[in-house]
């Protein structure tokens, strides 16, 4: 259960730093509505799903100890270092202003293929799930888990974004939000930055057997 906790806050912390997806559905939710944004949500929770199940899958084939495995994990820890302070090192820069990209209606399902395509085109989204996904591996998490771990951070992700549809057309929501991002942004890179060393101390103390 601790674990699951940590996963959780670590994976939810950094939904709520602004990234392509999360424009996507600001965007959409403000030039089509709420309802269209939906389908760019979707969309966005399709791919992560994806990420997820091939993250897993790919970790979980290889075999622990093995050069292949312990560069997966060094690569996941790298990564979430550099994101927790590349967080930190920005917090406050963020801007929920949208554009004036020009406004045209578009369908649901044209709102879930520009969510799916966003989200899957973005390199962030694989390499963050890897980085998770050692350091279940490290851990020796039961298949169960894994499986629990991965459908709870698929509806966390569409709950989110949902969310994000539902509020971001509310100017008071919005302003509210713009204030907190600087402390949202520092509390990501702060939780990145312990799953990493988090996952240093596993593979030390795998290393030292």
């Amino acid at each position: 259960m601790q674990d699951f906790l940590f996963i959780a806050a670590a994976h939810f912390l950094a939904l709520l730093s602004p990234g392509p997806d999360f424009f996507l559905v600001a965007r959409s939710a403000l030039a089509q509505g709420w309802r269209c944004a939906t389908g760019a949500c979707v969309g966005i929770a399709l791919a992560n799903g994806v990420f997820i199940v091939a993250a897993f899958s790919g970790v979980a084939i290889l075999r622990p100890g093995s050069s292949l495995f312990i560069a997966v994990q060094l690569a996941g820890c790298a990564y979430l270092l550099y994101l927790g302070w590349m967080f930190l090192r920005h917090a406050g820069n963020s801007s929920l202003q949208m554009s004036g990209a020009a406004k045209r209606a578009t369908s649901w399902r044209t709102g879930l293929g520009m969510g799916f395509i966003s989200a899957i085109l973005n390199p962030k989204n694989a390499l963050f799930y890897v980085s998770l996904a050692s350091v279940l591996a490290s851990r020796h998490t039961s298949g169960g888990w894994v499986m629990l771990y991965g459908v709870w951070m698929v509806c966390a992700v569409l709950a989110w974004d949902m969310t994000v549809a539902l509020a971001i057309g509310n100017a008071a929501l919005r302003q509210r939000f713009t204030r907190a991002l600087p402390v949202l942004e520092r509390l990501s890179g702060g939780m990145l930055l312990l799953l990493a060393a988090a996952l240093l101390v596993n593979l030390a103390a795998t290393a030292g057997h």
